[in-house]
């Protein structure tokens, strides 16, 4: 009786959360994600081994309109906040597979330069050593993340990273697709 007592209080402390089943919601973001959070389309981000706190984040901040997105904000307004929480701990979960993409070395040189001066804080030197919550960009699709760029330099977009939002403008548009490139390039 003891056991059974132990483990009911258990379950309620562990809250809602618990009772999600995540595979079936998992399934779904790996329509366009890849299995296990891998992506095969260069325009659209690996998710696998990112940090747990950073996919919760952003995913609230598409939820709440808080972050611009072509499709996402529509997809997470039907998910619950422990929903969300969940989906972000199951890909957290996940290995990172950087994925080899080859550049000229030109563009190697210029993107790391770039780098150096504007990004190497937050994301680290080659982008695997990133700061707590902030996503690891080697082996990153390079077209998905010159988007990204993009969109925070727009003023339509509405991208709330205030650090990021800084470091953007320090950027020239013509550094976009090198730092793309160098990152996307890193896969060891």
């Amino acid at each position: 009786m003891r056991k059974g007592t132990v483990a009911a209080v258990l379950f309620c402390l562990a809250g809602p959360a618990a009772a999600i089943d995540i595979e079936p919601l998992a399934r779904t973001c790996n329509n366009c994600h890849g299995v296990d959070g891998v992506s095969v389309g260069t325009t659209m981000p690996s998710i696998g081994g990112l940090p747990k706190d950073y996919l919760s984040r952003v995913m609230k901040e598409w939820k709440y309109d808080k972050r611009a997105a072509a499709t996402m904000n529509r997809i997470v307004k039907g998910l619950s906040d422990d929903e969300i929480d969940a989906l972000a701990a199951h890909f957290a979960a996940r290995r990172w597979r950087p994925v080899a993409q080859k550049v000229a070395a030109a563009g190697l040189s210029k993107g790391r330069a770039a780098v150096r001066d504007n990004c190497a804080d937050c994301h680290g030197a080659t982008g695997n050593d990133p700061d707590i919550g902030t996503p690891r960009l080697d082996g990153q699709w390079a077209d998905y993340m010159a988007l990204e760029l993009e969109k925070y330099r727009d003023p339509e977009f509405v991208m709330p990273h205030r650090k990021m939002n800084k470091a953007i403008r320090q950027l020239e548009a013509g550094d976009f697709r090198p730092v793309s490139d160098y990152f996307g390039a890193q896969h060891k």
